[in-house]
């Protein structure tokens, strides 16, 4: 089944590819909405403030006075569920195979705080994805970077954005007044 023919539902388009330049590695940048994401998300962000100060919670990344990643293990976190099985199938139909690995994280960016430029390229991942659990109006923009572009995503709760894991990407500083809440993925081969 070609990506153009994936549905949900509802029969909307979940899976999108980004119009780029074909010369660019920004044209692998997809995106997909979670069907039902409101109770999901709100779910999801009760469990992720629950049992972000419990026992073995590790914090990495200390930038700009505050951690970027927070690993919560997913056995305190069922809430997680949903959320990982939909970007799973999405990473299985992007790779074209189902023995993935996955690894997950949360950012948690409050007001004035942003995500500095990075890649996820530190082991075998073979695709990266974002996902937005809590996000208002101006509380930071995706911004992926190749050598010659750069593409820019407005995050909204339920989308989910994949990606290669060596493109550098960066998220603007949060000038809302809320909390801006995501979930980051790294999927490889399970051997």
């Amino acid at each position: 089944m070609s990506r153009a023919a994936w549905f949900d539902a509802r029969g909307r388009r979940p899976i999108r590819v980004v119009k780029i330049a074909l010369r660019s590695r920004l044209a692998s940048v997809r995106s997909a909405e979670l069907p039902h994401a409101a109770n999901i998300n709100e779910a999801l962000l009760a469990a992720f403030l629950r049992e972000q100060d419990g026992t073995n919670v590790k914090r990495t990344h200390m930038f700009h006075g505050r951690f970027e990643n927070i690993y919560i293990p997913a056995e305190r976190l069922p809430e997680i569920t949903p959320v990982s099985a939909f970007a799973r199938d999405v990473a299985t139909r992007i790779l074209g195979r189902d023995d993935l690995r996955c690894g997950f994280w949360f950012n948690a960016m409050h007001p004035g705080h942003r995500t500095t430029r990075h890649s996820h390229e530190e082991n075998d991942e073979q695709l990266s994805a974002v996902y937005y659990v809590a996000c208002s109006a101006d509380s930071g923009r995706l911004i992926l970077h190749d050598e010659t572009a750069q593409l820019v995503v407005t995050p909204r709760p339920g989308l989910l954005v994949v990606f290669p894991p060596d493109l550098p990407h960066e998220v603007e500083e949060n000038h809302s007044e809320a909390l801006r809440l995501s979930v980051a993925f790294n999927f490889g081969p399970a051997n």
